[in-house]
């Protein structure tokens, strides 16, 4: 059954898996160069689209990561973070998202001297003005970083922990894979998981299962992030859904950045109807050019969804929010009301 995007546009929707420093406008990124006098590749959005676009045939997740260093330079004071994560929320109201988890790491915008608790001030401003003027809610996720250092991932997680019922719902880990084992930073994760914070990982994308093992097992991770290569190992996979650990699937980031060959050989529709929890997810907006609506759409027709499919894993992404159990029941009261109608 293939779906209208309009009509999904109307739903309901989570962004759980949604990068700060991937999802930003790209007339933002021109105009706050100019402002603050930022040398950036082009000042014309075609242009520049063209380079923080990567597009659907990416060669891999390096060159994936390539626009990041773009997106960061003007992401360096308190002022334009705000703005972005304002956009961001503004952006994702507008197609109907009812929550949104925001993830970043503080320690990627220090170049100009700010100071971490000014960074995530900052983001928990943007966020807040945009929960005002729309209907949405948000959380912050702040990242550890794999190839930074287990120390730097500490000092986050005692940022997080400073900020919890401040914005901050979670901690996740992210950065590169390979060479760069999750329980390297498990004292960061005992740190979040004592002060019982949630806690996700970036695991499986572009590693195989042990990633998730390790996410798991040594780090306590609530949530997975992607997870493509869980489907390798049958023991694990099992486990994840007898403890119905969620997956934060980001479809076509997974194609750009070659954890999945391509959409019709994601392991989304096996999850799916193996009854794993999976989530759809944008990862980031920008360089991966979509919206929550545009993934539901591409998950819907690639994993031959029907309407009930496509509420069950709607509603998945509510139950897998990193909210209070009874923000978390009042918030699915009205979600399925609101998908009654469909």
């Amino acid at each position: 059954m293939i779906f209208e995007k309009k009509i999904i546009k109307k739903m309901p929707k989570t962004d759980l898996h949604c990068h700060l420093d991937g999802s930003v406008r790209i007339n933002t990124i021109i105009e706050l160069a100019k402002k603050k006098n930022i040398e950036i590749p082009s000042q014309n959005p075609h242009e520049l689209k063209k380079i923080l676009v990567p597009g659907i045939n990416c060669k891999s997740l390096v060159e994936y990561l390539l626009p990041f260093d773009i997106t960061l330079k003007v992401m360096q004071d308190a002022e334009s973070i705000a703005r972005i994560a304002y956009e961001l929320a503004e952006d994702a109201a507008k197609e109907n998202i009812w929550y949104l988890e925001v993830r970043y790491s503080p320690v990627l915008h220090m170049r100009k001297g700010m100071k971490l608790p000014e960074i995530v001030d900052a983001v928990y401003s943007g966020l807040s003005a945009a929960e005002k003027k729309y209907h949405i809610k948000t959380g912050i996720i702040i990242c550890g970083m794999r190839n930074i250092n287990p120390e730097t991932s500490i000092k986050l997680a005692e940022l997080a922990v400073a900020y919890k019922n401040r914005g901050v719902v979670a901690f996740d880990l992210a950065g590169m894979e390979e060479s760069y084992p999750a329980k390297h930073h498990k004292e960061a994760f005992y740190q979040i998981l004592n002060n019982n914070i949630n806690c996700t990982a970036h695991a499986g994308e572009a590693y195989g299962p042990e990633s998730i093992h390790q996410a798991i097992h040594y780090c306590g991770a609530h949530r997975i992030g992607h997870g493509t290569r869980l489907r390798e190992d049958g023991d694990l996979l099992n486990y994840v859904n007898d403890h119905r650990i969620p997956l934060e699937i980001c479809l076509t980031s997974n194609i750009q950045t070659k954890a999945a060959p391509s959409f019709t050989k994601h392991p989304l529709k096996f999850y799916y109807d193996y009854g794993l929890r999976v989530t759809i997810n944008t990862d980031n907006r920008l360089i991966s050019n979509t919206t929550i609506t545009n993934e539901l759409y591409l998950a819907a027709k690639y994993a031959e969804w029907s309407m009930d499919d496509l509420k069950t894993v709607i509603v998945a992404g509510f139950k897998s929010a990193f909210l209070s159990m009874r923000e978390k029941a009042i918030l699915l009261n009205m979600v399925n009301a609101e998908l009654a109608k469909y």
